[in-house]
């Protein structure tokens, strides 16, 4: 099993920045990709960025340039730097690894 925590959720003002992290724990040796999904209100989970140890980073179209993952892989710990938010960046964040592995999620929340 591996569990997640999140932090680093928060309210912003658009144009702000917001750095989430997510913490690994348990098997974390199993863990090959972790990623960030969000939810807004009434809508469908949709994906965020994610990363691939030693490989490559994939992102939505809607953050491209402004969200960068990062992550630690000796802290087994993933960051996500979120840079000139919009109110629609407003959601619960959640991390995942494996697509198998999830957090319970972040609260951001940006007004106009």
């Amino acid at each position: 099993q591996v569990q997640l925590v999140e932090s680093g959720g928060g309210l912003v003002q658009a144009g702000g920045s917001l750095r989430l992290s997510c913490a690994a724990s348990g098997r974390t040796f199993s863990i090959y990709d972790m990623g960030w999904f969000r939810q807004a209100p009434g809508k469908e989970r949709e994906f965020v960025a994610s990363i691939r140890w030693r490989s490559s980073t994939s992102y939505a179209d809607s953050v491209k340039g402004r969200f960068t993952i990062s992550g630690d892989r000796a802290k087994n710990t993933v960051y996500l730097q979120m840079n000139s938010l919009k109110p629609e960046d407003t959601a619960v964040y959640y991390c995942a690894a494996n697509y198998n592995y999830w957090g319970h999620g972040t609260q951001v929340t940006v007004s106009s």
